[in-house]
């Protein structure tokens, strides 16, 4: 059951700092949806474990309707959180849910899914986000596994400064979000901050962390953060964590994880860790092995 607490803020002795502003590239993907390419292919290493974040919005249906039909994935994990809209999957693996306002949708493809997401709305607002999770050398063929969290069915909790805060990933003020993984240890926070308030998150020192605002603007150790930017952490080594401050209201995902130092081999769809795997990848995708649930 989801319940929310007013819980005290952890101490955070010296805040990481800003280490570089990120504006995203304007993109399509699927069958012509209309995102930006936040996190983008060249910072994949300085932001290790993560590959990918997308950010869409909008109010028009024609940036949306098509949606992404069949396609295949290999060797990571998909974070899709839904703000508004709602988005119908299905899978080779047997899987369907439909995410909703609020909602969360966690795949991992492992050795292989071919998926499809189709918007279930001819109109009004679609707006969300999807994350790329690399999954560990030793994990990057397994089963695949999903799983759908409705906006209920996430932990939320809000602090003294009246920051509410929902825990897709990790922990946070001791508090265990929907999903957790031991080799990654990603955490991935929403946060609501209203004007005037503070929030601090402990950060392990080896942890690559960033945040993407997407409402208002918030500052961290005295640089700004302007709406649809991403700030990524410099990974001082005093710091013990982030504090996040807002002026106006705003609102933050907040995303850190520990670097695998693994090989990064993308091609499209597929992530591994050689270009034979990626080969591979390939060739069972075109002789229909690649989505095979035996």
């Amino acid at each position: 059951m989801n319940t929310t607490t007013i819980i005290n803020m952890p101490n955070v002795e010296t805040s990481r700092t800003v280490e570089q502003l990120v504006a995203g590239q304007a993109t399509s993907d699927g069958a012509g949806v209309k995102l930006t390419r936040v996190l983008t292919q060249n910072l994949q290493h300085r932001l290790d474990p993560f590959l990918m974040l997308d950010a869409f919005g909008s109010d028009q249906p024609d940036d949306y309707i098509a949606g992404f039909p069949d396609h295949p994935h290999r060797g990571f994990e998909t974070i899709t959180y839904m703000i508004a809209g709602r988005m119908l999957h299905r899978d080779s693996a047997g899987h369907e849910g439909l995410l909703e306002n609020g909602g969360v949708q966690w795949m991992t493809a492992g050795k292989g899914v071919i998926h499809s997401e189709i918007p279930q709305q001819e109109e009004g607002v679609m707006e969300g986000f999807q994350l790329w999770l690399n999954l560990p050398r030793r994990d990057k063929m397994n089963t695949p596994w999903y799983r759908d969290f409705k906006a209920g069915e996430l932990p939320k909790f809000v602090t003294q400064e009246g920051v509410a805060v929902t825990m897709i990933a990790g922990e946070s003020h001791g508090v265990r979000g929907a999903v957790t993984r031991d080799t990654t240890q990603p955490n991935y926070l929403d946060l609501h901050l209203p004007a005037g308030a503070r929030f601090a998150q402990q950060l392990p020192a080896g942890h690559n962390a960033f945040i993407y605002v997407y409402r208002g603007e918030v500052s961290i150790a005295g640089k700004a953060v302007p709406a649809q930017r991403m700030a990524i952490l410099a990974n001082d080594a005093q710091a013990d964590g982030v504090v996040i401050e807002a002026s106006a209201d705003a609102r933050v995902l907040l995303v850190s994880g520990m670097p695998l130092k693994e090989p990064i081999v993308q091609y499209g769809p597929f992530v591994m860790n050689t270009q034979d795997e990626i080969y591979q990848a390939l060739s069972d995708f075109r002789d229909g092995r690649l989505g095979e649930t035996a």
